[in-house]
């Protein structure tokens, strides 16, 4: 079983860094396909969501990609709220609900990004302070420490329709934003001791998220365009929330 585990997660570290994502919701539809234990689900999906999206928040940031005003402000409200999230007791029930609502309404965001959003360039619209965007990643926040999904797949969506900046800093923006409510997910299962961390289960994922997570990180759009595995991940992240919430 390890061994497809980490086939199948190198190669979502390696399409989602690239695009600046960590690839939760995908990890969690997978291990929920190979019957995992749902406290070892959420804590396997957090940590490779933040060994993948550390090295792309280097690089957006080295790269002048990621604008910390803008990536402070928007975890403002986020972070705490995904600490709240992963120190909630969830069921099972009620986890694999949510889980199942969450992948849905991943898998149809990414099949916007892939078939119906134009490829144009974004040209930024000043929207103040931003609160309704701090408000928003809050939710998303809330719902990324309950559920294990970093939350840049849905935050990602909303920027981009809003013009709230550049396609590139809006990569940049994701990826720190997984990063920080991934921390602070975790942060929140250790606090109520909820962590489950089997080194022989999740060691060898670790370690092929990282590598897929450093070539992703360093190839353009230009280099890697996969759409045909980002399709294929879509259907299976789909299939998984439909066969949860059947």
């Amino acid at each position: 079983m390890i061994i497809s585990l980490c086939i199948f997660f190198f190669l979502v570290a390696l399409v989602y860094s690239a695009a600046g994502f960590g690839g939760g919701s995908s990890y969690l539809a997978i291990l929920a396909l190979w019957q995992v234990d749902f406290q070892l689900m959420k804590s396997t999906a957090l940590l490779c969501n933040v060994a993948v999206v550390v090295s792309g928040v280097y690089h957006f940031y080295k790269s002048g990609h990621l604008p910390t005003k803008k990536a402070w402000q928007l975890s403002l409200i986020s972070v705490p709220l995904a600490f709240l999230g992963g120190y909630w007791p969830l069921k099972q029930a009620t986890f694999f609900l949510l889980l199942g609502i969450a992948l849905t309404l991943a898998a149809l965001l990414m099949c916007y990004r892939l078939f119906i959003e134009k490829e144009e360039p974004v040209i930024p619209v000043d929207r103040g302070n931003g609160l309704v965007y701090r408000i928003i990643g809050g939710a998303i926040g809330l719902l990324s420490g309950m559920t294990g999904i970093g939350g840049g797949i849905y935050l990602s969506p909303v920027l981009r329709l809003g013009k709230y900046d550049t396609a590139k800093n809006i990569a940049g923006l994701s990826s720190f934003f997984i990063l920080v409510n991934s921390i602070a997910g975790l942060c929140g299962q250790a606090a109520k001791h909820a962590v489950i961390f089997d080194v022989k289960f999740v060691g060898p994922l670790l370690i092929v998220v990282v590598a897929g997570g450093q070539l992703g990180a360093r190839l353009s759009a230009g280099v890697l365009k996969p759409r045909w595995v980002a399709g294929a991940t879509a259907a299976l992240i789909l299939y998984a929330g439909v066969r949860m919430l059947l």
